[in-house]
């Protein structure tokens, strides 16, 4: 079969396991993960090899690029000390612990390969924690904490990976120069990433047109990693730091078709890779097994149970420690930043789902390396275990603690009076442009239109005031809006072929504007 033939297999395949674990309430990545280990031994199908080098050039910026984007700058840099603690503190702690056991299991392993095995598998994967946090509804910091920690600690978990099979091909290592090549990476990476935000902003000032903006916002991501790279600073900062400059400037850059428009391409673009990704992954499972041929099966099981028992326990060792000593002896601190739930460091540590980058990391090894195999046959048992074992019972962990919120009926306090002040600066500006123009022969079109930003304002202000009662007549409100919109393209529908086709087309995306802002409305997110 033809690559081209088998890249629309893949993707025909992942609709279909997709669709299967929407019907099943099954997480997604787990399904496109067991679907591709079950095609990986289809008679007949050729072995797909997943280039470590493709995989993470690939894959990693766009996503990276796109969490970061959505991410939430001010949650974030408010959260920045316990998204440290994971990012940084429990990659090292876990990298040390794996390379413990699997040295102390594996004597023949040299200390720096067992110490390359951990910096593999110690970073849960950007791809896989949101893959998992769609299905499930978590308060808003454990969210930013997950997503935070998911989005820097591959820069953390590269660098020592790096220097540890630096160290196994020199034979020796130097900390001090360890110390330097991280922060240094570290540094340079969100340097070069801040370059490539702030050009991208640039460009889309010289240009007005949807295609080219949306074009120029992908190829930024994977500019600033290709560039970081060549730099020996960290791509993965990079392709992080550029997502968070564009996401926030879109509003002061960006049209509102091209955010409208950039958000179904990027849409697009997330759901194929991301399944791709976990299928890639599960089809990795025949050139993996046909490798370990010469080893005993049951002495591999256990093996791989071991280093993955260690992998999910280590998590649980740094996190709870890490959530509550710098309160316990910081009153300060306490005071500040209370004691959370026991349940939210219990859902931080079991949240560990590892995804592509440990993958692509351990293929990445020279051939010559020493258990080279070995260690990717556990880099993969680690991301089957964590995203199997874990993926598919973190929503239950966190409906049995009492973790996951419920339905709001009205938006966060901030976001409502966010909405307030927008819909009072509208109508404001209204009433003095008509003040000062002073046209008389416009006087009912511009009543009509004050007193649609009244309503506008009343509404705000009602979120704003939590009135339980007035927000049901709201949403009942918008329920009728959206009975009225479908009777609206039912209608449009039946003039298809008597008005002219770019009128049809203008007034169906005017139905659809409509109906996406009332159902944004609904959402409250």
């Amino acid at each position: 079969m033809h690559t081209f033939e088998l890249l629309l297999a893949l993707v025909a395949a992942c609709v279909a396991l997709a669709i299967l674990a929407r019907r099943l309430a099954f997480p997604p990545a787990v399904a496109l993960v067991l679907g591709g280990m079950a095609l990986a031994f289809v008679p007949g199908l050729p072995q797909v090899e997943l280039s470590p080098e493709l995989a993470l050039v690939l894959f990693l910026p766009p996503l990276l690029q796109l969490s970061a984007y959505h991410t939430d700058w001010p949650a974030f840099r408010s959260n920045l000390r316990p998204i440290l603690l994971l990012a940084v503190g429990a990659v090292f702690f876990t990298a040390t612990a794996v390379a413990a056991v699997a040295k102390l299991l594996v004597p023949d392993l040299p200390w720096w390969a067992a110490v390359a095995l951990g910096a593999i598998i110690a970073p849960p994967d950007a791809v896989a924690a949101s893959a998992v946090l769609k299905q499930v509804r978590l308060p808003k910091r454990i969210v930013t904490v997950l997503e935070g920690e998911s989005l820097i600690n591959d820069a953390a978990s590269l660098v020592l990976y790096r220097f540890a099979v630096g160290a196994v091909v020199a034979g020796s290592a130097s900390y001090g120069q360890g110390v330097l090549l991280f922060f240094g990476a570290a540094l340079g990476g969100a340097l070069v990433g801040w370059v490539a935000g702030r050009t991208a902003m640039w460009v889309f000032t010289q240009i007005e047109d949807t295609l080219l903006d949306i074009t120029v916002s992908l190829l930024a991501g994977f500019g600033a990693y290709l560039a970081a790279e060549q730099l020996h600073a960290s791509g993965v900062l990079a392709a992080v730091t550029c997502g968070l400059v564009l996401g926030r400037q879109q509003h002061s850059e960006f049209s509102a078709r091209t955010r409208l428009d950039a958000a179904a391409v990027w849409g697009f673009i997330e759901f194929l890779l991301t399944a791709l990704v976990f299928m890639l992954i599960g089809l990795q499972l025949r050139g993996i097994v046909e490798r370990l041929e010469r080893y005993n099966l049951a002495d591999l099981a256990l093996l791989g149970a071991a280093v993955s028992l260690t992998l999910i326990l280590s998590r649980f060792v740094w996190v709870f420690p890490s959530t509550w000593l710098p309160r316990a002896l910081s009153p300060s601190l306490r005071a500040r930043d209370p004691m959370p739930p026991w349940g939210h460091a219990v859902v931080l540590s079991w949240a560990g789902m590892r995804g592509v980058v440990s993958l692509a990391a351990a293929l990445a090894l020279p051939m010559q390396f020493p258990g080279r195999d070995l260690i990717v046959f556990l880099a993969f048992c680690a991301i089957l275990a964590t995203l199997v074992l874990q993926g598919t019972t973190l929503g239950l962990v966190i409906r049995r603690l009492g973790v996951e919120e419920g339905e709001a009926t009205l938006p966060p306090p901030e976001a409502a009076q966010a909405r307030a002040e927008v819909a009072t600066a509208a109508l404001a500006a209204v009433q003095a442009h008509l003040g000062e123009s002073g046209e008389s022969e416009h006087t009912e079109a511009a009543t009509e239109l004050v007193q649609e930003y009244e309503a506008r304002a009343e509404r705000a202000s009602v979120e704003t005031q939590g009135a339980e009662d007035k927000a049901e007549h709201l949403a009942a409100q918008q329920r009728l809006r959206l009975v009225a919109i479908d009777a609206g393209r039912t209608k449009l529908g039946e003039h298809r072929d008597g008005i002219d086709t770019g009128a049809h087309r203008t007034l169906g995306e005017e139905l659809d504007l409509e109906e996406q802002q009332v159902r944004r409305g609904q959402s409250k997110d």
